[in-house]
């Protein structure tokens, strides 16, 4: 039985449509099937479109199947909606409850409940410490954006209320606890992901601040707004950011110190801080930068022991007798080779290791070629030679040429090829000098890499991700405690990331496709998800989060906002 459409054609040229319900029928005399109408429903521009529409439902009813009517108007149903259920609106789910979960798992909430319940406060501010650094991870805002604009976007129902004075209210909670609530956490994290912590990487940065003076200083000389170098090379009102992290770069511990403060100034108070933690191993880990007589000295009296950096090619031992000794690398990992170089006898005994990575010095192979070549080119346009014409002043300020180049003493410029080969001795190779005798060549090799953990730690802090800076504070507690929260969110970053083997940008990318649906209706409002897609369901399974209800969060409403 079907709906069977026919036409006819009036004298005025016009065409008219009829609709009909007919069934097939065969002819026994001739065994050809000819349709025979059941019911004529009359013309289809005259239709009882309503009529159809109940024919259809009551059809619909005996085969347990649901009719869908696109065009009902505001009167009839929307969709599948009750007439008296509207659609509020859309917020974003699967960000904020992974960010939530993991929070709740390392007992970040729980142990500010604690401390919240012994100073007898019921102002939520707990939740407003999740929504800060839940909106570090999201969409970093000024605290100001976070209450004013943020928030309502978000499915975060325990910040209902959160008035902007709490939010202040809740760093400053959070700063006159935050030594006991960073101790508390990390062995929290440490315990629950079965953490080796053996290793304790440190590093400093920088964050400056759009202003043209620093703080004063006052008898307690409280002041953090300090000029200084930046890491970026600017000299100006600055904070200096310590951050101690495991070798999977989950942090153990931040400082926010004044801007003028020296990076080997930070260590004796970071190894003291430490101290009362009982660490396996506070390992000293930085570049070639802290890497001098006087800073090893205060490093092995502060902190005990360092892995550092050493320039190859201005330090005369380096050049001379490191780089030159002769021995067999041992391979630690694929491309990454290493020797230990020992120098002198005694206490004067310096432990050097020697790491070599063939893919890296290949690269760097290739690459010089290029610039000679380039360079033997540029050399071969011009007739004249002389140092002091323009060209050539340009090629000798530039920081790509210039190692290769040198002036004769007739004053010609060309190309200098004992630096080439001296250049080649460097290729995919760089020097560590420790003072720990008991760390093996592995681990050695591997915790220098692990400072490319920390670096990005900080890239992540300061840039890409969780953009500390700027910042919008002031008072030196608000700036400590921004720094906080940003490390907090770091953590629950790392801690992601560990789990789905994947960095926060792509987890974050996938989790944003969850969202929720508000709906209000006379009495009740709810949220309904979308249906959540493939990769959301594994990142939440790689998560151990279960994935929420399809409807949840069911209010009861006043009558007079049933339809607002």
């Amino acid at each position: 039985m079907y709906l069977r459409t026919t036409r006819r054609k009036n004298k005025n040229g016009t065409v008219t449509e009829y609709l009909q319900l007919a069934h097939n029928e065969r002819d026994p005399a001739n065994n050809n099937t000819v349709a025979k109408i059941v019911h004529s429903f009359g013309r289809a521009d005259q239709l009882d479109r309503e009529a159809l529409i109940r024919l259809c439902k009551s059809i619909a009813r005996i085969c347990d199947i649901k009719i869908v009517d696109p065009m009902a108007d505001e009167t009839g149903q929307n969709g599948l909606l009750p007439r008296d259920v509207t659609i509020s609106h859309t917020v974003e789910l699967g960000t904020v409850l992974t960010i939530e979960a993991l929070w709740e798992r390392l007992e970040i909430g729980k142990i500010l409940r604690q401390m919240m319940a012994k100073k007898k406060l019921t102002v939520p501010y707990d939740q407003a410490l999740l929504a800060m650094v839940a909106n570090r991870l999201c969409e970093p805002e000024s605290k100001l954006g976070v209450w004013d604009r943020w928030l309502e976007k978000v499915y975060l129902p325990g910040c209902e209320g959160l008035k902007l004075r709490q939010m202040y209210e809740a760093m400053d909670f959070l700063h006159g606890h935050m030594d006991e609530v960073e101790e508390a956490i990390f062995f929290r994290t440490a315990s629950l992901l079965n953490l080796a912590v053996d290793l304790i990487f440190y590093d400093t940065t920088t964050a400056s601040f759009a202003i043209d003076y620093e703080d004063e200083q006052g008898e307690d000389d409280e002041g953090l707004r300090r000029y200084g170098h930046s890491k970026e090379g600017t000299w100006s009102p600055q904070v200096v950011v310590a951050l101690a992290v495991t070798r999977e770069g989950l942090p153990v511990k931040s400082w926010v110190l004044p801007g003028n403060t020296a990076d080997v100034a930070t260590v004796e108070k970071v190894k003291s801080d430490l101290r009362g933690w009982q660490l396996g191993r506070a390992l000293f880990v930085a570049d070639s930068g802290m890497n001098s007589a006087d800073n090893r000295e205060e490093l092995g009296r502060a902190c005990g022991k360092y892995l550092l950096a050493t320039r190859m090619a201005t330090i005369a031992e380096v050049k001379n007798e490191v780089l030159s000794q002769p021995g067999r690398y041992t391979t630690v990992r694929e491309n990454l080779q290493a020797k230990e170089v020992i120098i002198g006898d005694g206490e004067r005994r310096r432990r050097y290791i020697l790491c070599y990575n063939p893919r890296e010095a290949e690269r760097q192979r290739k690459h010089r070629e290029e610039l000679v070549l380039m360079l033997e080119e540029e050399l071969a346009g011009h007739r004249d030679k002389d140092a002091a014409a323009q060209w050539a002043i340009e090629l000798l300020a530039s920081r790509r040429y210039k190692k290769y180049l040198t002036v004769t003493e007739a004053g010609n410029l060309r190309i200098d090829r004992a630096a080439i080969k001296e250049a080649a001795r460097y290729d995919g190779k760089w020097v560590l000098e420790t003072n720990d005798d008991t760390i093996s060549l592995e681990d050695a090799v591997l915790g220098y890499r692990g400072l490319m953990v920390i670096e990005r730690c900080f890239r992540a802090l300061k840039r890409t991700q969780i953009k500390m800076t700027p910042m919008f504070h002031w008072v030196p507690r608000r700036i400590e405690t921004h720094v906080k929260i940003c490390v907090l969110a770091l953590l629950l970053e790392r801690v992601a990331e560990l789990a789905c083997g994947k960095p926060w940008p792509q987890i974050k990318r996938v989790l944003a496709r969850l969202q929720a649906t508000k709906f209000i209706g006379r009495d009740h409002s709810f949220f309904q998800i979308n249906e959540p897609e493939k990769s959301v369901r594994q990142t939440l399974k790689n998560l151990k989060i279960p994935p929420p209800k399809r409807v949840f969060g069911i209010e009861q409403v006043e009558k007079h906002s049933a339809m607002v």
